[in-house]
């Protein structure tokens, strides 16, 4: 079962001193119209196994996309690879638009 983070959440847990990578696996189009305001790490979700090495299987890791449904199914894979700590950051970038940033384009 993969646990859900919203927007807020990560940006709270990430101010309070956690270390943890924000995956954003959309497509490079899409990031360029509308990017994360964060530090990420950027793999497409299409890349994920043949890059995931480099992903720290230890260190906690929210997967974000579009509107969840591509995170879901990343977040599940990389459970499935032993991943220690993996979430969905519910909503994907929409909700990041609708709750944190309204400058972030909808698309």
């Amino acid at each position: 079962m993969i646990k859900d983070m919203t927007p807020r959440e990560f940006l709270e847990r990430r101010a309070g001193g956690a270390e943890m990578t924000l995956l954003d696996v959309r497509e490079d189009w899409e990031t360029t119209l509308a990017p994360v305001p964060a530090d990420i790490l950027h793999i497409p979700m299409g890349q994920i196994s043949a890059r995931q090495s480099e992903l720290d299987s230890q260190r906690e890791t929210v997967v974000i996309c579009r509107s969840g449904g591509r995170s879901l199914e990343v977040a599940r894979f990389l459970a499935a690879q032993g991943f220690a700590s993996v979430y969905n950051l519910a909503g994907g970038i929409l909700a990041w638009s609708r709750d944190v940033d309204p400058r972030i384009p909808q698309y």
